[in-house]
């Protein structure tokens, strides 16, 4: 694999060049319409719309097979026209380019690339709720079952993201999410893991003062207040109240017990379970900053967590990327770019650092 390239692709923060032929990406200080698939302006703007305003699926099309024919790969091209396309526009592009030269553009790149970088482009082109279900199935397949990856998907989706990864794991393996993760989970982690993918969570802006009493009285008496977990107190409060709710219920909590919720569910639970439930406690009181976490902690230590880098970058790009760049800043004084640079390398560190622009 060559990198014909390579050289005319440097990142700083301030400036990008790309390899001849490529248009300049919109800058940053232009408003970008973001356009759904039905051709209406999106409700909910990404922080930065990612799109060229002249985004031409023939063109990019046409570049990512010129960037994968011949001798060596232009790897340039592939991750800027990767890094700067919407989901959206990356499903239309994977059809004009099925359409046009008769093959699949995720096996033209499996063949292409390796490595992270292979894995995380392959990744970009999924649908995110697909690649969620794809996640969540390879957790469960073969011997034993990756926890982690039921907590980490499940514990932080909306109820539009949930009830989309349940009909893309349908549509994918032929078989119902809620089943399977019945059949190889138990006890407690199955219940607030169906619980989750009820998706029946209020998502309103309104607090009830009286309900965050009660149900930090309910945690309490569930938890702390009595030997063993009552779990069902915990999911009906944790699984289903909007996360101003929470923060309500938490708040009405310190001052009902005099200590943080956190601490009583690390004293109550352990395992998977009280990962779960700290997860959503964290993204109950700041989403963003639960990923800054996520992304500080794979990156910190010996040695680099890529499988969370790759996750959190490729299912978080339109959600919250750039608010999650933001918190790691503030959290650690520290740029989420360079510490992406300083920790990762190739063709890996120049997509996972062009999509952060």
């Amino acid at each position: 694999m060559g990198n014909r390239h390579s050289q005319s692709y440097t990142l700083s923060e301030g400036s990008r060049q790309l390899p001849k032929g490529d248009t300049q990406p919109s800058a940053a200080g232009q408003p970008v319409i973001h356009l759904s698939g039905t051709g209406k302006p999106e409700a909910h703007q990404p922080a930065k719309a990612r799109s060229h305003q002249d985004f031409d699926v023939d063109q990019d099309a046409k570049q990512l097979n010129k960037a994968c024919k011949g001798m060596g790969t232009d790897e340039a091209t592939i991750i800027e026209i990767l890094s700067s396309r919407t989901s959206n526009e990356r499903q239309q592009i994977k059809q004009k380019y099925k359409a046009t030269y008769g093959q699949d553009l995720e096996e033209v790149l499996q063949s292409e690339l390796s490595g992270n970088f292979r894995k995380t482009a392959l990744a970009l082109l999924d649908c995110p709720s697909e690649y969620d279900a794809r996640q969540l199935q390879r957790a469960m397949k073969g011997l034993g079952t990756d926890e982690a990856v039921l907590v980490e998907v499940l514990c932080t989706r909306t109820n539009k993201e949930i009830i989309a990864i349940k009909e893309a794991y349908q549509r994918l393996f032929d078989r119902s999410l809620q089943s399977d993760i019945e059949d190889d989970t138990s006890g407690n982690l199955k219940k607030i893991l169906v619980s989750l993918l009820q998706a029946d969570r209020d998502e309103g802006d309104n607090v009830d003062k009286d309900l965050a009493g009660r149900d930090a009285k309910d945690l309490h008496d569930a938890g702390e207040g009595r030997w063993g977990t009552d779990e069902l107190a915990f999911n009906e409060v944790l699984a289903k109240r909007s996360h101003k709710q929470l923060q309500a219920t938490f708040q009405a909590y310190q001052m009902l017990v005099g200590k943080d919720i956190e601490e009583s569910i690390e004293a109550e639970t352990s395992g998977d379970l009280q990962t779960a439930y700290l997860i959503l406690v964290r993204c109950a009181r700041d989403r963003e900053g639960y990923f800054a976490d996520r992304l500080y902690k794979s990156m910190t230590g010996a040695g680099t967590d890529e499988e969370t880098l790759i996750h959190v970058f490729v299912t978080r790009a339109e959600v919250d990327l750039q608010g999650i760049k933001e918190k790691f800043q503030e959290k650690y004084q520290k740029s989420l770019s360079d510490m992406v640079r300083s920790d990762t390398s190739g063709d890996f560190q120049r997509l996972l650092v062009a999509l952060l622009h």
